[in-house]
């Protein structure tokens, strides 16, 4: 793993320091926590991730109601009891009630896999915590099977966070960090430039200064995010906008403001 270097993809434009920080948590093996506004490609990383290094992809959504110890196993109780009234499976194999979850997965795994812990951040305050074992050891144990499930290859976890509530300071001292600055004007041409490498000129830069001006008005609430400029240039094009259209009308402006509050400013506020 120490010779693996990921230097993005084609369709994933990384910085140099966020390319850097992916070689440092393979080379130290450590989780990467990847923090940034909504948006900036966090969850995306961890595809290029994996299909720059040709690694099988295990991604845990993480909702507010995830506990710990989903991503390990579950025990399926209610399907066992069911067999044990009326099936005619061998109820006493417990080991057949048992269901790896995400993290198990990664583990168990025979080949290197690039596990994405997608917005750790939702889950409730002890959930990061109660990982520390697992994530330091690469293993657990499962109590009804008396069985030790350990990391056959330690995977590449990629760990994602929109910073809702902070993360304990024992979880963050076992994670690389990373915090994905929004794109400059120059890196986020060529990011659209991998979507639309045929777009017109004029289009593309009048469009973006919308954008960027939109984005710095001041009491905007939500700012509109990468994801939606691809969308916005892709629906003027496909609308047959014209560039100079842009910034007298403002077509399609609700691909990119998303709250009315938002939208009263964007009309409001000259020379965007």
């Amino acid at each position: 793993m120490e010779n693996q270097s990921f230097q993005g993809t084609k369709e994933y434009v990384a910085s140099k320091e966020l390319m850097a920080s992916v070689d440092i948590a393979m080379a130290l093996k450590k989780p990467l926590l990847i923090k940034g506004e909504p948006g900036t490609g966090k969850t995306m990383l961890a595809e290029a991730v994996a299909k720059a290094l040709g690694k099988k992809l295990l991604v845990w959504n993480i909702k507010s109601t995830t506990k710990a110890q989903e991503g390990l196993y579950t025990y399926d109780t209610i399907q066992r009891l069911y067999d044990g009234q009326f099936g005619e499976t061998d109820v006493n194999d417990i080991s057949k009630y048992i269901k790896l979850g995400k993290l198990g997965e990664a583990f168990d795994s025979d080949e290197q896999v690039v596990l994405l812990i997608d917005e750790i951040d939702k889950a409730d305050l002890e959930f990061p915590n109660d990982l520390l074992w697992e994530l330091d050891q690469m293993e657990f144990y499962i109590p009804e099977t008396k069985k030790t499930v350990r990391a056959k290859q330690r995977p590449i976890v990629i760990i994602t966070s929109n910073a809702e509530k902070e993360l304990p300071d024992a979880f963050l001292r076992r994670c690389i960090f990373h915090f994905i600055d929004f794109p400059s004007p120059e890196l986020m041409e060529e990011i659209v430039k991998v979507h639309f490498p045929d777009v017109e000129e004029n289009l593309l830069r009048n469009a973006m200064e919308v954008f960027y001006n939109i984005r710095s008005i001041r009491d905007i609430r939500k700012k509109p995010s990468t994801s939606e400029l691809i969308d916005w240039v892709n629906a003027l094009q496909l609308g047959g906008i014209s560039a100079d259209r842009i910034r007298r009308e403002l077509p399609f402006v609700g691909v990119v403001v998303k709250k009315d509050e938002d939208l009263e400013l964007v009309r409001q506020t000259p020379n965007l």
